[in-house]
């Protein structure tokens, strides 16, 4: 496989996965960024743990999405991730605005 093809495949993976994340992101209520990954969820809880300057964040989710281009199954039941680094929690806003589907 040469580095046109390769990059190509990369390209065509992000496409999908942009696709994939277009398609879910009304299904969840929070975004959750961490130092690898970016997660949709449902379910967040963001603990602080240590003292002083040994600190790091606990982050436990449920009902997830993994923006994850090489993971096979993206939806995950439950997720922990432990992270020296920052968090970033966010609410995702619901569009009031929003039409209601009928049956």
């Amino acid at each position: 496989m040469s580095a046109e093809d390769l990059e190509k495949y990369e390209s065509d993976m992000e496409l999908s996965l942009y696709r994939e994340y277009r398609d879910v992101v009304g299904l969840f209520s929070y975004v959750v960024e961490t130092e690898r990954r970016f997660y949709l969820t449902n379910n967040v809880d963001l603990q602080v743990r240590g003292d002083g300057a040994d600190v790091y964040f606990e982050v436990t989710m449920s009902d997830a999405w993994v923006w994850d281009m090489y993971r096979p199954a993206r939806f995950v039941k439950n997720v922990k991730v432990v992270t020296f680094k920052d968090v970033n929690v966010e609410e995702l806003a619901k569009n009031d605005l929003e039409i209601p589907k009928t049956d």
